[in-house]
């Protein structure tokens, strides 16, 4: 009777969910909830924030490739003080599934101080840890290439919250395994995956990068069999959940990703060619599991060989 009444239910850490699917975190706008029936969210991821504002890099800072999307937004952002004065509070008033707060900083202590600051407010019930966006110098990608640092920065956020602690790990390491142990080790409750990875783009007529810093992030289909592989490495080496994403476009591309180990799913760049592709997803997983008779946590990590 289970799977014919909540097939999809899967947990967050210590918590519940009624949908294993979510949002990548700067990807899908509040506005974006008028499209979309919210309880097909099993989480609501927002945008990164650093403790100062921040403007981002200078435009040309979006391109879109042949398979995917080339992103050099840079982490812009409020800020921390803002964020809780002005954003919070809409956020708490619109969304009826849980807030997870993104956030990333220049150091150890800062990570810290920020989480403090987060504690303090109602509303929240988890965090994403960012510590592999690879478009900002300094913030992020120099924690999450080291197995050591993202041990030493769990270690120290975990025992400051009771809260879900996902780390987000970077796929721009040598190997995703050893990072997503250290992580678990350190105390995060669950870690997601894949970040964007680097790509560039040039114009071939003048040699001009197609994005003003030349490298940026690079998301959507084409990365799928990368994210696909690194889910299933970083499943195969923790017990904590994986939140996967990277190249999930619809619910067949989803059930790759449960079947290589991951609890739920992240849409991204699916978010910005199609407002309604929440909903296709968890429709298509939804008939997908009362079809098969099953219940969606049953085939996590159950790829055939």
């Amino acid at each position: 009777m289970e799977q014919i009444l909540n097939p999809l239910q899967t947990s967050l850490g210590r918590f519940k969910v009624n949908s294993p699917v979510t949002v990548a975190s700067g990807t899908f706008a509040l506005e974006n909830l008028d499209f979309i029936a919210q309880e097909h969210l099993g989480a609501y991821v927002c945008k990164t924030i650093t403790r100062y504002p921040k403007k981002g890099n200078p435009p040309p800072r979006l391109y879109e490739t042949e398979a995917g999307l080339l992103n050099s937004i840079g982490l812009q952002n409020p800020g921390l003080d803002k964020f809780i004065a002005e954003d919070l509070p809409v956020l708490r008033e619109t969304l009826t599934v849980p807030l997870i707060v993104s956030f990333s900083g220049s150091s150890l202590t800062e990570f810290a101080q920020m989480l403090e600051c987060l504690e303090k407010q109602e509303g929240i019930s988890g965090y994403e840890v960012n510590v592999s966006c690879p478009n900002v110098e300094n913030e992020g990608i120099a924690f999450g290439i080291d197995p050591d640092v993202v041990n030493k920065l769990c270690a120290l956020l975990s025992p400051l919250t009771e809260r879900e602690l996902i780390v987000k790990l970077s796929p721009n390491v040598t190997d995703i395994a050893v990072i997503a142990k250290a992580a678990e080790e350190g105390g995060a409750t669950a870690i997601s995956l894949i970040n964007t990875i680097w790509g560039m783009a040039i114009d071939y007529c003048n040699g001009k990068s197609r994005i003003k810093k030349g490298i940026g992030g690079y998301s959507g289909i084409g990365i799928k069999p990368l994210a696909l592989a690194l889910t299933y490495r970083a499943a195969q080496a923790v017990k904590i959940p994986v939140i996967a994403m990277g190249g999930i476009y619809n619910w067949q591309d989803a059930l790759e990703f449960f079947w290589a180990g991951a609890s739920m799913i992240a849409l991204g760049t699916a978010n910005f060619i199609d407002p309604l592709a929440v909903d296709k997803v968890y429709e298509g997983l939804s008939s997908f599991c009362l079809e098969k008779q099953l219940n969606l946590k049953d085939i996590v990590g159950k790829v055939n060989k």
